[in-house]
């Protein structure tokens, strides 16, 4: 939830990715969606690399892949 008096800032800070485009734990290619849980953990789906990214609250080092990430296809293993 954010406050009724919440203040937008001017300087944004890198949350995911930020490592250029790539296929790296910590890079995305042309992310196309984003959700937030309640535990700010954010889930990025990460179009060219056919995979699902999750980044925990705090750690902006490395996202983990709770999905795909082995090619397009129709595998289980496969976006």
């Amino acid at each position: 939830t954010i406050s009724a008096d919440a203040k937008w800032t001017q300087k944004g800070v890198t949350v995911a990715g930020g490592h250029g485009r790539g296929d790296a734990t910590n890079q995305l290619s042309a992310p196309w969606g984003l959700f937030i849980d309640d535990d700010q953990t954010m889930v990025i789906a990460d179009f060219w690399n056919h995979r699902i990214m999750q980044w925990k609250n705090g750690d902006t080092t490395n996202g983990q892949v709770v999905a795909g990430g082995n090619g397009e296809g129709n595998g289980l293993h496969q976006l």
